[in-house]
């Protein structure tokens, strides 16, 4: 069993697995930012809504009360105590011509009365331009105030998303600065290993080939009590086919060394091309969620435009609703009522 090949795909796997755990927890915290973001919209307009239904509150309160409107003499509750007699004197402008109380031509206050209703009108006109350019600061002043609040949140919220792209490139940094130096570091490991391997098996191979055992010396095997006794266990008078089978041996040996060799260079092969997939992979990701991030802030742009548009609309439509609530014909119903 190769132990440091296991340990580094230990290592690496709970590298992996760390790097998936810090973009799950991102991806978290982006969901979380997204909902802040949404629950802080959604309560800015509950919040215009408020004001603006506020606004229209006070704005009929005060502009619009039940008195001013044309057919409030129909609904009065006080019209018996105001309405006058029936005649005050010959000269009552209420007398109609059934009456046989006035004729035609008999009307001796008509410069004074038209001048008095001149005058009404024009103390009215320039008291609804008085409050029309009041409501329209006030509303002016509203708009603005919203306006820098918006400017402030999304400023926030730009600041906000800056900070953590930046926190983002640092984790991305240092994670391949540490995948490069682990690379560098298996790959001196292997470097020493496979130098190590080779000086000891040259080592092996000349001890080997310059001991007695291979070189078959025959001195090894000359006994002490003489030159014709040999030592059995020294002996190295092997025939020639036993040579040949020594060679055929070590040449097997040989082989079988290559191959290894050859499989532990296919294994390391088959290891880099999985990390480089794995890189490459990494990669793919990155991009992925870099687009999602890019969408989702596309997405968010077009929901403050849109959000945008409709506040415009809104305060269009409340302009309107406003002209047409103060309309130029009801001062002259009103003077029609009180000519007659």
């Amino acid at each position: 069993v190769d132990k440091d090949a296991l340990d580094a795909q230990v290592k690496e796997r709970k590298i992996q697995e760390a790097a998936e755990k810090a973009r799950h927890e991102e991806l978290a915290n982006e969901m979380k930012r997204n909902d802040k973001i949404m629950c802080m919209l959604e309560e800015r307009q509950k919040n215009d809504i408020r004001n603006i239904n506020k606004a229209i509150t006070e704005f009929q309160k005060n502009f619009q009360k039940p008195e001013t409107r044309r057919e409030f003499d129909l609904s009065d509750p006080q019209a018996l105590k105001k309405d006058k007699p029936a005649r005050l004197s010959d000269d009552d402008p209420r007398c109609t011509v059934s009456g046989l109380q006035k004729f035609m031509g008999e009307d001796l206050n008509y410069d004074q009365r038209m001048k008095f209703q001149k005058e009404q009108l024009r103390e009215w006109s320039l008291q609804q331009q008085k409050d029309w350019k009041n409501a329209l600061a006030d509303q002016k002043f509203a708009d603005d105030l919203y306006d820098k609040n918006r400017i402030a949140l999304d400023q926030k919220a730009m600041e906000q998303q800056q900070k953590e792209e930046e926190n983002k490139r640092a984790v991305c940094a240092a994670t391949k600065d540490f995948n490069r130096t682990q690379a560098a570091e298996v790959a001196e490991r292997k470097k020493l290993e496979k130098y190590q391997k080779t000086k000891d098996d040259m080592a092996e191979i000349s001890s080997l080939l310059q001991g007695d055992f291979l070189s078959e010396n025959p001195e090894q095997a000359v006994s002490s009590f003489g030159s014709h006794r040999v030592i059995t266990d020294r002996w190295k008078g092997m025939n020639q086919e036993q040579l040949m089978a020594i060679r055929y041996s070590q040449q097997q040996q040989v082989l079988e060394k290559l191959r290894l060799k050859e499989e532990e260079r296919q294994r390391d092969a088959e290891w880099d091309r999985q990390r480089i997939q794995a890189a490459r992979a990494q990669l793919v990701l990155e991009r992925h969620q870099q687009r999602q991030n890019r969408e989702r802030r596309q997405a968010i742009d077009s929901i403050n435009a849109e959000l945008s548009l409709e506040q415009k609309s809104k305060n269009i439509y409340l302009k309107e609703e406003e002209y047409s609530n103060f309309p130029t014909s009801q001062y002259y119903a009103q003077f029609n009522t009180t000519s007659r």
